[in-house]
């Protein structure tokens, strides 16, 4: 059985009307009818219900098909409309048709009804459907326009070769740019000029390869506004699976680009502060820690962030006041302020001035404590240095008192040596000598006592022409006497030495400062050397040693195989107050002192020292005695033949001077600061390099590891290695690194070329 039919006849004839109802009936419909014969009743049958289908008469007395056709039209319903007619032609037939009719049968034929019925339910069904799905279409079109107009992102689409296809108004607002504008590329005109080539390329690139694009980058308005925007689009396919082009979002983060910019800027700020600033929640873990902290505590932010500041920073792990006693006077008045001794990274003791304030939230409930301290040890050392100073005048002033009173006795001690003898002529030979060794005695204690009143008294004395071999030997003597047993004295003084113009009590105070330092850095003995030798210092030499004039000096050498100076502090042992000595051990004054005096006598210090191996100080007074003939000059040094040299050497200066002089004499030169960069250089011109020059104290990599590593590499590489300590056994070092010569710094460029020579002539 077929369903329901609603249908709706158009027909003045009652047995026309029964004609039509008996096929529909025959072919199976259950059909529900009403005939109308005029236009009236038709629009009133259209007003009451709803019908499937209609059937009309092409021919009626007061009415017409065509005329029941313009009337469904005219009320916008879609329904199958079949004229049945007995006189209808074919013309006619094909007229109604173009009407709008939908199928025409002739009263003769009526077999055809049913299958036209059938046909246009089925079209009429298909209609609907798709007029639904277009209606849906649309409804769903106005729905996404709506949605792109009030979305918070601005909303586009390109095609598949990348253009502008669509763009919601927002994008408009953002670029500045209209919808003409804007089609096709001409978007990326609103890209900022200095982003817009490296757009462009990401984009086609997103393209080509039909993948996701991301990208933040500025736009420039028309009114020279830039804007950042964020960019995202995603891949559109087809059922199919076929590329149809990108639909993506722009987004305005300006505003959040601008405060990144104020926050990065405002961070900025706390890292250049020279103060260790840091954040901490209630529970004292650490929030937030700035460059200051880092530089000063040791510890980076990945590294601390998230542990307990007591913890980590307190001294044995705790601080005094306690975090709960702070933390108490904190939730009383909001803030506090007072000492704290810490511990660095790397375990140093240091004293910081903290200010500690208490952070709430909008709510007023507090939520962190922020800290900012200052690193105040410096100054608490130099407290105590100038309280050990005062001491030290104090001490200074007795001492003056001891000698005036101690000068007292040595008087009349001297004067009844002087006149024994001639009160008794007659004496012995054995008690004249022994009258001489009192006279003697009585001298150097007088001598003494000069010298002691000189420096306590802190003035300077006469300058005259001092013969250092005689100091020398004096220190020499009271080193030996006076210093530990398991400490042995060593000398090595040119004869021959010449003099300088110099303060005899002030030099004797500096190579007593030095033996002193030398005796407390062998604390279980060791050898004390003790060198001097005439030399000249020529224009590369005393570029070596800043502000130096070439020219004669006498060069004095104290050195040790004591404990040696960390790398980390030899830069800081000439300054006041420094010291690594326990206190009351020590006052930080003595290598200050030797500095002070030896630049007033136009001279210079240097100092090599290795962990473990001890310590070389070289005393540099310039001499006045030598002569022009004596002038070594560099006419007849050894020149090179364009033979490619590198030098390693942490001191700028040095490879500098070494450069200098060696292109000056016909060699090539490549330089490093470090082992890393010799290895590199000498990887890179493995087949060139003729000769690396060396020094074997560097940091992070020494000669020693560079020369093994370096060896590795060519077992035949011909080193010359640079050394301030040239006293421990280089003759046993030489054999073991494989190393040709060794040159003790500073070095002369007769020394420096002349080394160089014969290296090379032996490789020839």
């Amino acid at each position: 059985m077929k369903p329901h039919l609603r249908v709706l006849i158009v027909e003045d004839s009652e047995d026309d009307t029964l004609l039509v109802l008996r096929e529909l009936r025959r072919g199976g419909y259950h059909v529900e009818y009403v005939r109308v014969d005029t236009a009236a009743s038709m629009q009133a049958a259209l007003n009451q219900k709803l019908w499937d289908i209609i059937i009309a008469d092409y021919s009626l007395p007061a009415f017409s098909g065509l005329a029941a056709l313009e009337l469904l039209q005219s009320q916008n319903l879609d329904l199958p409309f079949i004229i049945v007619s007995g006189t209808i032609g074919e013309d006619i037939a094909v007229a109604a048709m173009k009407a709008g009719a939908h199928d025409y049968i002739i009263k003769g034929n009526m077999a055809r009804l049913v299958p036209a019925v059938e046909r246009e339910l089925r079209e009429a069904q298909e209609r609907y459907k798709r007029h639904s799905a277009e209606q849906a279409f649309r409804e769903s079109e106005d729905r996404f326009r709506t949605l792109c107009a009030s979305a918070p992102l601005a909303i586009f689409q390109t095609d598949a070769q990348g253009q502008l296809i669509y763009s919601n108004p927002l994008w408009y607002d953002i670029s500045g740019f209209s919808e003409q504008q804007s089609v096709g590329y001409g978007w990326i005109q609103a890209v900022h000029p200095e982003d817009r080539t490296e757009v462009s390329q990401d984009w086609q690139r997103t393209v080509l390869e039909q993948s996701t694009w991301v990208d933040e980058y500025r736009l420039l308005t028309p009114q020279d506004e830039i804007r950042w925007v964020r960019a995202l689009a995603s891949p559109m396919y087809s059922t199919e699976r076929r590329f149809l082009g990108h639909v993506g979002t722009f987004e305005d983060i300006t505003d959040r680009k601008q405060a990144a910019q104020k926050i990065y800027e405002q961070a900025a700020l706390l890292d250049i502060s020279i103060d260790a600033i840091a954040v901490c929640n209630l529970k004292n873990h650490i929030l937030f820690w700035n460059k200051g902290a880092e530089r000063l505590y040791g510890w980076t932010t990945a590294e601390i962030v998230g542990r307990n500041a007591t913890l980590l920073l307190g001294k044995n792990g705790e601080t005094s006041p306690s975090f709960a006693e702070i933390q108490a006077i904190l939730a009383k008045e909001g803030k506090w302020q007072g000492e704290l001794q810490q511990v660095t990274k790397d375990g140093k003791d240091i004293i910081v001035e903290s200010r500690w304030t208490l952070m709430r939230d909008e709510a007023g409930n507090p939520k962190s404590i922020l800290k900012v301290s200052t690193d105040i040890t410096q100054k608490k050392q130099l407290e105590a240095q100038f309280l050990r100073t005062q001491r030290l005048e104090s001490l200074g002033s007795l001492a003056s008192g001891i000698a005036h009173d101690f000068n007292n006795i040595l008087t009349p001690i001297l004067a009844t040596a002087q006149l024994l003898p001639a009160k008794f002529p007659n004496l012995d030979e054995n008690s004249q000598q022994l009258l001489e060794i009192l006279e003697s005695s009585a001298r150097r204690g007088a001598d003494l006592v000069q010298q002691i009143l000189s420096f306590t008294r802190g003035v300077e004395g006469s300058r005259t022409l001092v013969q250092v071999r005689h100091l020398l030997s004096d220190i020499a003597q009271v080193a030996h006497r006076t210093f530990p047993k398991s400490i042995e004295t060593k000398t090595d003084i040119n004869p021959n030495l010449w003099t300088v113009f110099a303060d005899a009590t002030q030099l004797h105070q500096v190579l007593m400062n030095l033996c002193v330092n030398a005796r407390d850095a062998m604390p279980d003995g060791g050898i004390l050397s003790i060198t001097a030798e005439n030399l000249w210092i020529d224009e590369n030499y005393a570029q070596m040693y800043g502000n130096s004039e070439a020219g004669f000096y006498v060069v004095i050498t104290i050195a040790d195989t004591g404990t040696g100076i960390p790398s980390e502090i030899i830069n800081h042992i000439f300054e006041p107050f420094f010291t690594t000595k326990e206190v009351g051990k020590g006052t930080g004054l003595g290598l200050s002192t030797v500095m002070s005096i030896i630049k007033s006598h136009n001279g210079f210090v240097s100092v090599h020292s290795e962990v473990g191996q001890g310590s070389s100080f070289k005393v540099y007074l310039p001499s006045r005695e030598a002569t022009e003939t004596n002038i070594v000059t560099n006419t007849n040094l050894p020149s090179g033949n364009n033979e490619l040299i590198l030098v390693v050497d942490d001191e700028v200066s040095i490879c500098e001077i070494a450069k200098t002089t060696l292109e000056t004499h016909n060699y090539r030169v490549l330089t490093a600061s470090d082992g890393i960069g010799a290895l590199a250089l000498y990887a890179q011109y493995i087949d060139d390099i003729s000769v690396v020059l060396i020094d074997m104290m560097m940091p992070v990599m020494d000669g020693s590891q560079t020369i093994q590593m370096l060896q590795r590499m060519n077992p035949d590489i011909q080193i010359i290695a640079m050394s301030g300590l040239m006293a421990y056994e280089p003759h046993e070092q030489k054999q073991s690194l494989g190393i040709r010569e060794f040159l003790a710094k500073p070095f002369t460029a007769q020394v420096l070329l002349n080394t160089l020579h014969e290296v090379i002539s032996e490789i020839g």
